[in-house]
């Protein structure tokens, strides 16, 4: 497999020596499966070649490769004159190459994997039973387990693991000693965090049954401000932003369209799967919040937008749409990687926009549609609300039509 990045038998002879040639080999035909460009593999098989070498010198084996021989190796870089070291310039692309060949290895069982599991297996029970019910019981995504467990392990760490013990006026004085340091919103994050929590720990037993109540409520007034969205001028420029034939614009596209036209949240986006598509009668299938499923129509702009993808969507081993476009074309694993790709569609269209994420684009679409005359019920069953109340936070977006409601103070009048 080495032909097909090198021809001069001196340069095959030398990468197929020492410890790592047993899987050079493997490491160059796992490199163009994965789609790297063949000017990176030839830097990365290099480079293993090299770590390789390193090891024969320090009479150490990859099975006893972890983390520390790593960092002992980018160490010896620098200063580098290993005869073997299949020369070319000491920069990132090496550093990078050593890490997906350990990858690889890992892969094969050669190396031992040094990465902590997602569940932390250091992690006290408490908090390993509550990322259990959270993710079996209730459904959370990803990043709300992550965040749940974080406060419930703040929580932990102040109070002791004697939870029986816990009064309530021991976690009153926690929490409000902690938002006293943080802004409003990871306030409000906490808040849900450490209730989930408590009222975990209540139905095993693990506490009294009211030390919930002791969590205090942070002032919020609920539908206060307008709902932030785009204009109709800052959509087109926005859509114009991502026209092109390049495998990168026609991805954004595709997420744009989603979000605008469906109103989909960024996690929603990110979760799709290729099986979730049904072509044969227009619709898709969307999990939300709580495993909450639902279908919603395939509008052509956007199916169109989908198919023109799927031609360039890399061919990678995974059933999630949306993957990313540099190699090893790993799939998104959570909203964020929907957000960024909003965040730079919106900088370089130039849209100055009040904030900068995906759920900017759900709050178009929602008041794209009641601008259009469609009924508040309508769109909270494409928003899935579970109620008309949260839907109803877009009813004040069009003020032209609220002023005439509005009354002139008697002073005015005078």
């Amino acid at each position: 497999m080495l032909e097909t990045y090198f021809s001069a038998p001196k340069t095959l002879k030398r990468l197929r020596s020492g410890p790592s040639a047993p899987y050079i080999d493997g490491f160059a035909a796992w490199l163009e499966q994965t789609g790297y460009s063949p000017a990176s593999a030839v830097r990365y098989l290099r480079a293993a070649s090299h770590l390789g070498h390193f090891l024969d010198t320090e009479g150490a084996t990859f099975a006893e490769s972890d983390a520390g021989m790593a960092q002992t190796f980018r160490q010896h870089l620098p200063s580098c004159r290993c005869p073997l070291s299949n020369g070319g310039k000491i920069n990132h692309h090496t550093f990078f190459g050593i890490k997906c060949f350990h990858h690889y290895l890992v892969q094969l069982g050669v190396c031992p994997d040094d990465a902590a599991p997602v569940g932390e297996s250091d992690e006290p029970a408490l908090i390993g039973g509550f990322r259990h019910w959270l993710e079996v019981h209730r459904g959370a995504a990803r990043s709300t387990v992550k965040q749940y467990c974080r406060g419930a392990s703040e929580l932990l760490e102040a109070l002791g693991n004697d939870t029986q013990q816990w009064g309530p006026q021991q976690v009153r004085a926690f929490f409000l000693e902690r938002c006293a340091r943080d802004g409003s919103v990871t306030g409000e994050k906490r808040v849900t965090a450490v209730r989930a929590f408590l009222r975990y720990l209540i139905a095993q037993g693990g506490c009294r049954t009211d030390l919930d109540r002791a969590i205090p409520r942070l002032a919020h007034w609920r539908l206060a401000s307008l709902p932030r969205g785009l204009t109709s001028e800052q959509v087109e420029q926005l859509l114009g932003a991502c026209e092109g034939d390049s495998p990168g614009r026609i991805r954004e596209r595709a997420i744009v369209l989603l979000l605008l036209r469906l109103a989909l949240r960024a996690g929603d986006v990110a979760a799709m799967r290729l099986g979730d598509l049904e072509w044969d009668n227009a619709t898709m299938r969307v999990s939300g919040k709580g495993r909450y499923e639902v279908r919603l129509p395939l509008p052509q702009d956007v199916g169109d937008a989908l198919l023109r993808y799927l031609e360039c969507r890399p061919r990678v081993a995974t059933d999630q749409l949306f993957v990313g476009n540099i190699a090893p074309y790993k799939p998104f694993v959570c909203g964020g990687s929907v957000s960024a790709v909003v965040k730079r569609l919106l900088a370089r269209a130039g849209v100055e926009a009040p904030t900068k994420g995906a759920h900017l684009l759900r709050h178009t679409a929602a008041t794209q549609m009641l601008r259009h005359g469609i009924a508040l019920e309508q769109i909270g069953s494409v928003l899935r609300h579970r109620g008309v109340d949260t839907t109803a936070y877009y009813a004040k977006v069009d003020v032209g039509l609220l002023q005439p409601l509005a009354q002139p103070w008697p002073e005015v009048m005078q």
